[in-house]
């Protein structure tokens, strides 16, 4: 019996050790027990620039899709040949990465992290989250990372949802609620945080504009006059700056390994028929010295048509881009001017919608280098630039689509909503000479949250890459 104990009681011991030990050695000894807020904000402003100016969902499909780059080989993605494993990483990383960091900042107590952490924690989810309804429509908002299986919220009640989410990280930023460090954008500068905050509230009013007018001209006039104003120059432009291997801007890193993509024909034509500045930024010569000017690939080609435009004949896009340290340009200052103008046309705000539109084209330029007078006001002056006040829609969604060449989610976005540029599908194209208007939900959403959505689809409409979004209503 007492032998049964002793080897009992050893037995018991050996186990407590052995558990000690295996706690000892699971522990990480680079992590801390607690996050801190300053690496989560870091971390979600690099993995947001990441998602945004990255392949998946930048030039491997909204950019092509807008006809700012084409593909020349490989071309499934450009003739719209892709399946519900497409989109998945807007998705995953959008939900299980950003917002689910940008939660913990927000639900920190208050020595860990001040208000202002808080209010920028929440401007960055809700740019996360209109980045995710722009592409997909009815998204999981607000039960997300809440339930495990959480229902889907319309479009409409995720951009309404959001306008109030921005008001509450408007009264939480303030330069006297403690400084902000970990911040690679703005340096901790709150007063340019409460600009980004009126500024993607400006955005969605316009969002909303054709399906909610009142609501939008509401939200236009709060955002124009709210004390801490929008973003007023180029310094205030909401970007990522990148650095060197491995921080490096995504586009130069796929760069130096491949060579599929090259800037589109239809960019190029474009830039020629306006004989805009900016085409030597955004493209560059053919390698074949011989071609001897800017060279664009066709969009929607087979792989063997696309391949026989010849590597060395057609222009790949500008170095600005695909250098290391190319920042990924988030919110510009064009932008906010062009809604400005917008606004101003569609009769919310007061202003000059006409001088609103040519700051916002010489923004644009000064935003690539151009800084010249004469060279801007000769592009100016031309008939085919000039403000249409009839027909501002396609004044400012044409000059608008060239202004974010690069931004692909962006100007897929906008494009859907003023429908300009009037683009055309390619010969090989797989969509009955339709033109995609949203992502295709990640398949795991059939099998992990089934119920939510299929609800999601019954009024949403079918989950097809031609089905149009509740803000796309032409």
């Amino acid at each position: 019996m007492l032998k049964n104990i002793l080897y009992t009681t050893l037995f018991a011991i050996t186990l407590t050790s052995c558990s000690d030990t295996l706690d000892d050695i699971n522990k990480n000894p680079n992590a801390t027990e607690t996050p801190l807020a300053p690496y989560l904000l870091t971390g979600t402003l690099k993995q947001g620039a990441d998602l945004y100016w990255g392949s998946t969902n930048n030039f491997d499909s909204s950019l092509l899709f807008v006809q700012h780059w084409a593909k020349i080989q490989y071309t499934e993605p450009d003739r719209y040949d892709v399946s519900n494993t497409s989109f998945t990483t807007l998705w995953n990383t959008g939900y299980a990465t950003l917002i689910t960091d940008l939660n913990t900042i927000i639900n920190f107590p208050q020595e860990q992290a001040n208000s202002n952490y808080k209010g920028i924690a929440l401007t960055l989810r809700s740019w996360t989250f209109l980045l995710l309804t722009d592409a997909y429509g009815s998204i999981p908002y607000k039960e997300a990372g809440l339930k495990v299986t959480p229902a889907y919220n319309t479009q409409k009640e995720v951009y309404t949802g959001l306008l109030e989410d921005l008001k509450q990280a408007q009264s939480l930023l303030n330069t006297a609620n403690g400084t902000v460090t970990g911040d690679l954008s703005y340096k901790g500068d709150i007063l340019k945080w409460k600009k980004l905050v009126n500024s993607l509230r400006l955005r969605i009013a316009l969002r909303i504009s054709d399906r909610e007018p009142a609501l939008a001209k509401q939200a236009a006039i709060e955002a124009t006059t709210d004390a801490a104003g929008v973003l007023g120059s180029n310094s205030d432009t909401f970007k990522f700056t990148y650095t060197s291997s491995p921080q490096q801007n995504p586009a130069s890193a796929w760069f130096e390994t491949r060579d599929d993509y090259r800037i589109s024909k239809t960019m190029v034509d474009k830039l020629n028929e306006l004989s805009d500045p900016r085409l030597p930024v955004y493209a560059q010569l053919p390698s074949d010295a011989s071609v001897g000017k800017y060279v664009g690939g066709a969009n929607g080609l087979s792989n063997s048509d696309a391949n026989s435009q010849g590597f060395a004949k057609t222009s790949k896009p500008g170095t600005y881009f695909l250098t290391s340290s190319s920042p990924a340009v988030l919110v510009s200052y064009s932008e906010v001017l062009f809604n400005l103008s917008e606004a101003v046309a569609r009769g919310y705000i007061s202003g000059d919608a006409e001088q609103l539109y040519k700051n916002a084209i010489t923004a644009s330029f000064n935003q690539f280098g151009i800084t010249d007078a004469t060279v801007i006001a000769n592009y100016l002056n031309q008939a085919s630039v000039k403000y249409d006040a009839i027909d501002y829609a396609k004044s400012i969604g044409t000059q608008k689509w060239i202004a974010f060449y690069g931004q692909g989610l962006d100007a897929f976005t906008e494009w859907r909503r003023l429908d300009y540029p009037v683009l055309k599908s390619g010969p090989a194209t797989v969509l009955d000479g339709n033109l995609p208007s949203r992502f295709f939900y990640p398949g795991t959403e059939q099998s992990l949250n089934g119920t939510s959505y299929q609800a999601a689809i019954a009024v949403q409409g079918k989950d097809l890459l031609t089905t149009k979004l509740w803000f796309d209503v032409k």
